[in-house]
């Protein structure tokens, strides 16, 4: 792609900019050229602590004292998050040590080399350690005190360390500041939650792989306990006695409750008064330290609605508050070094620990870029004096009327198949663009709002109102288990889930004749730009993997309510990082001058990527140099280049691990390459681009419904998309796959071969110029082989094109037009599969007289081996082409019938890979 000499001399001149402005920062970047004493080795003990509600028995917590050069100094006591142990947080001793803490690390008890069981942070148990903990510091010469036995103390932690502050905080009047990070309120509401309001005592819905691995989490093996135990809170303590016998590391109330909750899916009375019982929600209404609530906006264990809950709370009991919501969380990334030194910032205000600045008590949150439209967007951080809700002022909502007519959803029986919102513990980059939701047909209820007329900010918990009703003669229960959930829709109809989120509700008591139930719906507190253009789209599904679902089958009608819109809520505020419409380059210097250039190169950068390559803008794709490192299901490509054009039908071949499936995945922007570059018509690939809407795919099972027609299940499929059901071309794709007259049987009646075909046909919706396919043939026949064969010659003939990945080599030698043959991630050979089976000139003729043919052939100067074999002539004809060889044949008056390649497929690839590989 040429450049012009006036874009190039602008180039050139914005990276000189960048490059000066890189030195003048590096030269006036302030030094730290002062000396600083050492701080003192860290001091290891096993504390003994008295156990329990009697304190008859004693454990041992396993702690680490951290200090200053400098003592005594104002002391943090520092939790670990669930699963975990003292050492997941020496990292950030270290960095509160070099602000002039003194910070004391443990091992909650049942973790690392701490002995007992674990309670999840009983009052009995957890917390009264912790209190304890209190008491040691106290007597430590590194230790400030305010009076004896009360150290100047700040607690902070994340997750199940964030939820011990506050529950210390709430029991224990000697800590002066907390801290707490992506953590929780209410365990009834964060572990089974319900969005239909109003909030009844009704138990929610039970978030089964959340507390599957946080079970799985607590129950690692017990280390032993060295037997030297240093110190002891009471000299009275009784000696060790062994736990009594429970399942894992955890108290045997624990466990009751968690069996119960895995084998109903709902919480009896004694499960939620546990979970009530070691909430902080009991103890926020004594709570008067100064209180920063970090919460993470992408986390679907603990979300926004916790942190505001702790808000309110603590701030109607006259508690000063600070809040915090940062993108990330248990689904992101965790807090980075900046929001760590604003925690320290917090607790060194608080405790006196330095001269820093008042942080207030206002409200912080990110808008992050967005990846769809450009992946080195910037985050914005934007602040606002005072967290809404509070001291009398609110958030603005929007209101947006929602578009669509009621539909039938269906709850399978036993929740097989699920929709897929977010995987539980698997981090994403903060923008989604690893996105996982997926809507099955006849699961799921749509509404939309008309395109917005600007951007919109969604800071908060949206609302809206939805009915919902039992459908009279279809199977029905007593209880609606649904999932709500809004989708930020594109033009082109690219779906991101908002904070990769659902909000589970249950509607109780609907009446057997369908009269419908109307209930408010909360969903999930977000923080997300929609742009101008696009819609929001309400989705209410009957099923999702990561929680507990009814086993029993049930039909029902879900609606929005008459007149209901969909409540946005957004919280303006001043900024910073927002990028400038208009820049003035006169004048600028030092620091402020740099980063303002950094934001022009990365601009000129990514305006430079967002542009269509004219060259290619009729190529479906081109793929150069392409690689990636191996990961947790992905295998590694290196330096892959390959081309699709218009007409083709091109291959992907190689032995299991080659990494054709990566391939596959980085050609659709679901896994991002390390190296290289992808251009589908000339456009750059990255998750969520617009050209992705001219690709078609099936790299996993489409998971039809049985009991919905095979029309029905294509329809479902493109109403999700959230694109007009004209663009979907129903009639043109099953005509092309086959199906016109099956299309309106019901899917469990089609034979293995019918289902694979209406597999090709969702594909192929909305007739997409390039399609990928990965492994379309698995499980397939001879004639079930030969009818796809059909489909995709027809679907390459119609001009559009096909890239296809397959182990059956003899399928793709008769499927396909081209061929690449991957080998450890490289692309080993690459052509025609014409060209990669008659490699070397072997050939084969059928002919009328072998004998003679066979002397024929052997007159041309440079052919190799010739000899008759069964009727044929085997021929290596070295560099002559074929035609010469069948003209000389002719010319000797002999009949040719048939010339072909001497080789299979299968015999190129053997000699590509080797046979061990293959």
């Amino acid at each position: 792609m040429s450049t012009s000499p006036r874009r190039r001399t602008g180039l050139a001149l914005v990276v000189l900019l960048c490059v000066a402005a890189i030195a003048l920062a590096a030269t006036a970047w302030p030094g730290d050229d002062e000396p600083h004493a050492a701080p003192a080795p860290p001091r290891e003990a096993m504390l003994d602590v008295l156990d329990g509600p009697d304190g008859s028995e004693r454990v041992q917590i396993d702690v680490t004292l951290h200090a200053p050069a400098e003592t005594p100094a104002p002391a943090v006591l520092l939790a670990h998050g669930f699963g975990g142990d003292k050492h997941d947080v020496a990292e950030q001793a270290r960095s509160l040590v070099a602000r002039g803490f003194t910070v004391l690390t443990y091992s909650a008890r049942g973790f690392g080399d701490s002995t007992g069981r674990i309670a999840l942070n009983s009052p009995e148990y957890e917390v009264a350690d912790a209190r304890q903990l209190l008491d040691w510091m106290a007597r430590q010469p590194e230790v400030l005190r305010d009076a004896d036995g009360d150290p100047r103390v700040g607690v902070t932690g994340d997750s199940y360390g964030g939820a011990l502050s506050l529950l210390l905080a709430g029991s224990d009047p000697r800590v002066d500041a907390i801290a707490p990070v992506m953590t929780y309120n209410d365990l009834n509401r964060a572990l089974l939650p319900n969005a239909a309001q109003p909030d009844t005592a009704e138990p929610g819905v039970f978030k089964q792989a959340w507390a599957g691995l946080l079970f799985a989490a607590g129950n690692h093996s017990r280390p032993s306990v060295p037997p030297n135990a240093t110190e002891r809170t009471a000299a009275d303590a009784g000696p060790t006695t062994p736990p009594p016998q429970s399942c894992g590391n955890f108290t045997s109330r624990v466990c009751r409750a968690y069996a119960e909750l895995a084998r109903t899916g709902r919480a009896g009375p004694d499960t939620q008064r546990l979970l009530h019982d070691i909430s902080p929600k009991r103890v926020t209404g004594d709570i008067d330290a100064p209180t920063l609530l970090v919460q993470g906006q992408r986390d679907t264990l603990f979300g926004l609605d916790q942190a505001d809950a702790n808000a309110r709370q603590i701030t109607a009991a006259g508690g000063l508050v600070k809040t915090i919501w940062w993108n990330g969380g248990h689904d992101g990334d965790p807090p980075d070094a900046e929001l760590r030194g604003k925690i320290a910032d917090f607790l060194a205000f608080h405790l006196d620990a330095g001269p820093v600045p008042d942080p207030g008590t206002g409200f912080e949150y990110t808008v992050a870029g967005q990846a769809h439209r450009d992946d080195d967007a910037p985050a914005r951080q934007v602040a606002v004096p005072t967290y809404p809700g509070l001291h009398g002022t609110t958030a603005e909502p929007q209101r947006f009327p929602l578009l669509g007519p009621p539909t039938r959803v269906i709850n399978p029986p036993g929740g097989v198949p699920a929709a897929t919102s977010s995987l539980p513990g698997v981090q994403r980059d903060g923008r989604g663009t690893e996105d996982t939701a997926t809507d099955l047909p006849g699961q799921v209820a749509s509404f939309a709002t008309a395109p917005l007329d600007e951007q919109v900010v969604v800071a908060g918990t949206p609302r809206t109102r939805i009915s919902v009703a039992a459908v009279p003669g279809q199977p029905a229960s007593r209880d609606a288990v649904l999932f709500a959930k809004l989708y930020d829709v594109s033009p082109e109809g690219q779906r991101t889930l908002l904070g990769d989120a659902v909000a589970p509700l249950r509607v109780p008591d609907l009446p057997p004749d369908g009269t419908p139930v109307q209930t408010d719906v909360l969903l999930p507190g977000v923080v997300h730009p929609v742009e101008a253009g696009h819609r929001i789209e309400l989705a209410v599904s009957s099923t999702d993997q990561a929680h507990a679902l009814p086993e029993e089958p049930a039909v029902h009608r879900i609606g929005a309510a008459p007149g209901a819109a969909l409540t946005v809520p957004s919280v303006p505020g001043s900024g910073s990082g927002a990028v400038l419409p208009v820049v003035a380059l006169a004048g600028l210097a030092g620091i402020g001058g740099f980063w303002l250039l950094v934001w022009l190169c990365s601009l000129v950068a990514r305006r430079a990527r967002g542009r269509a390559d004219p060259e290619l803008e009729e190529v479906p794709l081109d793929v150069t140099g392409l690689g990636t490192s191996p990961g947790r299901g992905t295998a590694a490509v290196q330096d892959l280049s390959l081309r699709v054009e218009r007409g083709q039908v091109v291959g992907l071949l190689g032995p299991n691990g080659a990494g054709k499936t990566t391939a596959l995945r980085m050609v659709l922007g679901l896994v991002r390459p390390k190296t290289g570059r992808i251009r589908v018509f000339g456009h750059r690939v990255r998750p969520g681009a617009p050209v992705l809407s001219r690709v078609g795919s099936l790299v996993e099972g489409p998971g039809f419904l049985p009991h919905l027609s095979g029309v029905d299940n294509l329809r479902q499929h493109w109403a999700v998309t959230g694109r007009p059901p004209a663009q979907a071309g129903l009639d043109e794709v099953l005509r092309i796959a086959g199906l016109d007259e099956e299309a309106g049987r019901k899917v469990r009646t089609y034979s293995r071969g019918m289902q694979q075909r209406l597999v090709l046909a969702q594909a192929m919706l909305g007739l997409p110029d390039l399609l990928v396919l990965d492994e379309p043939a698995n499980g397939l026949d001879p004639p079930q082989l030969h009818r796809m064969r059909e489909i995709l010659h027809r679907y390459a003939e119609s001009g559009r094109a096909v890239l296809v990945s397959s182990h059956l080599l003899s399928e793709v030698e008769q499927t396909c037009t081209h061929a690449v043959v991957l080998h450890r991630g490289r692309a080993a050979a690459s052509g025609t599969v014409a060209e990669l089976v008659s490699a070397e000139g072997a050939v084969s003729f059928q002919v009328d007289e072998a004998q003679l043919a066979v002397e024929s052939l052997r007159s041309l100067e440079g052919v190799g081996d010739v000899r008759a074999e069964a009727g044929r002539v085997h021929a290596d004809l070295g560099r002559h082409p074929v035609p010469v060889a069948v003209n000389t044949l002719v010319e000797a008056g002999i009949a040719v019938h048939r010339v072909e390649p001497r080789r299979r497929l299968e015999d190129a690839f053997l000699q590509l890979v080797g046979e061990d590989q293959a």
